[in-house]
């Protein structure tokens, strides 16, 4: 078994399918050794994540949401490469969160996704990232997150 397949294993991690695009683009862009991932929203097996950070949602189902997205890109890297092991480190993420004008833990929702790549990937899952606010996000989820992957 691959090294990546089988800490997915040992965590009991599943990986969803890898979203189709919802309009016109294309989920991930492979450019030499980068893999760019677009936006993949907040959806959890019960289907969309739905909120505003600062409103109706807390910090910990916000950071939850975003977990969601980061098995998301996971999905994405491995529907691109047909190997996680292709991946050599996770180079950037950015995360918007739907949230109140006076929300200010963005960098703590997005930690779900960050803590993901982590325990998934190890050293190699640090990455350089940003953490912003949006007023509204599609079809109302509550966190999307892009990537940036350096692959063999």
């Amino acid at each position: 078994m691959a090294k990546i397949e089988a800490r997915l294993a040992e965590l009991g991690i599943s990986l969803p399918d890898a979203p189709m695009p919802a309009a016109n683009y294309v989920p991930f862009v492979r450019s030499g050794n980068q893999l760019f991932v677009s936006g993949q929203i907040s959806n959890g097996p019960e289907g969309l994540i739905l909120g505003k950070l600062g409103d109706s949602m807390d910090v910990a189902e916000g950071a939850m949401a975003a977990r969601f997205c980061g098995l998301a890109l996971i999905a994405q890297a491995k529907a691109a490469l047909g190997d996680l092991d292709k991946v050599k480190r996770v180079v950037k993420l950015v995360g918007f969160v739907n949230s109140t004008s006076d929300f200010t833990d963005q960098p703590k929702v997005v930690n779900g996704c960050s803590d993901l790549m982590v325990e998934i990937f190890g050293e190699a899952g640090r990455h350089a990232r940003s953490a912003v606010s949006a007023g509204s996000l599609p079809l109302g989820v509550s966190v999307e997150i892009e990537a940036i992957f350096e692959v063999e």
